[in-house]
């Protein structure tokens, strides 16, 4: 079965407000299973549009994937992040 994956791609305006979503989507990326690949670190732009920060965690299924984001623990995560970052999630299915 192919492996599902939440990816991101975000600007965050404010680092030290941005701890609590981070803090709180980390506890709901385990509680549903999900491993972190990727999460910040250098990031350079090579071709197109893009923001700063990226974000890719990997889940058993596509279906797993989708569970974590709508689950009310990475809602309630979520919120927390709307007034101090712009970006785009996926959800979407590996090879």
């Amino acid at each position: 079965m192919p492996k599902g994956y939440v990816v991101g791609n975000l600007t965050v305006l404010d680092a030290e407000a941005y701890k609590p979503y981070a803090a709180a989507a980390s506890a709901a990326i385990k509680q549903y299973g999900g491993t972190p690949l990727v999460r910040g670190g250098k990031c350079e732009i090579v071709e197109g549009e893009a923001r700063m920060r990226q974000v890719v965690i990997e889940f058993e299924s596509f279906e797993q994937a989708k569970t974590y984001f709508f689950s009310p623990e990475y809602q309630a995560a979520r919120k927390l992040r709307f007034s101090i970052s712009v970006g785009d999630l996926v959800v979407v299915e590996g090879a």
